[in-house]
């Protein structure tokens, strides 16, 4: 098989996640997409494309590992092009800071997106070969960038994967690495951020707003954006980035 795109993408279940796995699928690209569950999606729409999955429960270190394993000897496959989309995320434990003590939540949104990105990305950047093109996109939040009521714990996780990219890029010259704000998106975990508590997030009727307005991208058309973004020369020029500069 002659493979010009070898693209990883985590999260690829449902949502942004399988939404940008099936940009994937088509002629020439190897899609290896990793999630804890089966991909239903997969054989119903494309029943012939280059794809592998690996499943793995990313918001455990032992997922982590596993999912590790498991890249390294797929990233010896021959490519023009080598592609990482640490794509998988929590927004959970949404709660004020004087209700965040639950260790084992706390724990999990630290490991699924901050700790395995890292991981995956030091296993992309050992065995991707250093004289192709090598993308990493981590699929970051504007709830990073800015204090939100309510998501400590989501707003400091992609904050420090905002600074990790950063990091990443300016030890790799020769990689094209971004964070990237995608948007409010209509997903599963928009319907969870509308059921929660007003008093454990005071931006609540926003959301709901936002909802009732039709004011939410579709996956689809994000992925569709963000699949062209990684295709053009604009990749890569900045570091910390948002998806809504090019519509």
């Amino acid at each position: 098989m002659h493979v010009e795109n070898l693209v990883f993408v985590t999260g690829a279940s449902r949502g942004l996640g399988a939404a940008l796995a099936q940009c994937y699928a088509r002629p020439n690209t190897l899609l290896v997409t990793m999630s804890r569950a089966a991909l239903p999606w997969a054989a119903q729409t494309h029943p012939s494309f280059d794809h592998l999955h690996v499943q793995a429960d990313l918001s455990t270190p032992e997922g982590a590992r596993s999912a590790v394993e498991q890249i390294q000897g797929l990233l010896a496959t021959p490519a023009q092009r080598y592609v990482l989309i640490n794509n998988a995320g929590t927004v959970a434990p949404v709660a004020a800071c004087k209700n965040l003590d639950d260790s084992t939540a706390l724990t999990t949104a630290y490991q699924l997106n901050l700790l395995s990105p890292i991981s995956l990305c030091s296993a992309f950047l050992q065995h991707a070969p250093h004289k192709t093109q090598r993308q990493i996109l981590n699929i970051s939040s504007g709830a990073g960038r800015r204090p939100v009521a309510g998501w400590a714990v989501y707003g400091s996780t992609k904050a420090a994967l905002d600074y990790y990219t950063q990091v990443l890029q300016q030890e790799n010259p020769d990689l094209q690495a971004v964070s990237l704000a995608p948007g409010v998106i209509d997903t599963d975990m928009q319907a969870h951020i509308r059921s929660q508590d007003q008093d454990n997030f005071p931006d609540l009727n926003r959301f709901i707003d936002l909802h009732k307005n039709q004011q939410l991208s579709s996956a689809e058309l994000t992925a569709q954006r963000i699949v062209a973004y990684l295709d053009s020369p604009n990749f890569g020029r900045v570091t910390i980035d948002d998806i809504r500069h090019y519509e």
